[in-house]
């Protein structure tokens, strides 16, 4: 099946546990026997960012990792602390709010789209970040609109409009100026803690390490 790995979990001396964002089944936990041998050739294949093709058998207990194909690691991310950090917030969000065998399709590649836009030098971060953010909370169905009580530059509310309404695949295609990036920021973090929940880790260092953004 196709899909991300979110999360990974040291289990034992030698095993990982790994939770994958799948097309085929949502979100799937399973086990990764021996990966964190030396010599494994699951080893580099079972890490956050990992996207691919995962083959799995089913054993009494537990789903386990029989073969992995990657075709996109995300490497620019894992050398870049910034870059990396605002992916794994993206991994965390989708841990978070992602179920199994639900239909988690629109979020995978909403998902995949994002990290790929962290690494275009091109779109500001916190831009993209509150892209992903929006989208997440439209993709999820719950989705308010804007507040009504709140005025917002009239480029700020088309950039709204369109975020909920474009297909993934074209939704990082427009920059902003930085007065309606702010507010897109505004927007983006009430709907997280609204929709989404308000604590996590790689957002806390996000804003501990980089508190100008």
């Amino acid at each position: 099946m196709t899909g991300i790995i979110l999360k990974t979990i040291p289990v034992g001396e030698y095993d990982k546990r790994i939770v994958i964002l799948t097309k085929e089944r949502g979100k799937i936990s399973a086990f990764a026997r021996g990966a964190r041998r030396q010599n494994s050739r699951l080893m580099a294949a079972t890490d956050p960012f990992c996207f691919g093709e995962f083959k799995l058998y089913e054993s009494r207990s537990a789903c386990n990792v029989a073969e992995a194909t990657i075709s996109n690691y995300f490497e620019e991310l894992r050398s870049d602390f910034e870059g990396a950090y605002y992916g794994m917030y993206f991994l965390e969000i989708l841990d978070f709010c992602t179920r199994e065998n639900n239909d988690e399709r629109e979020l995978l590649k909403l998902l995949y789209q994002s990290l790929r836009a962290l690494t275009a030098a091109s779109l500001n971060r916190e831009l993209v970040r509150s892209i992903f953010e929006i989208k997440t909370v439209v993709l999820n169905g719950e989705f308010p609109g804007l507040p009504e009580n709140k005025n917002f530059h009239p480029s700020t509310e088309y950039a709204v409009s369109f975020i909920a309404v474009t297909p993934v695949e074209k939704l990082y295609t427009f920059t902003v100026t930085e007065e309606v990036r702010k507010e897109l920021s505004w927007i983006a973090g009430r709907l997280r803690r609204q929709f989404l929940g308000e604590h996590y880790k790689s957002l806390e260092i996000l804003q501990t390490m980089f508190p100008a953004q």
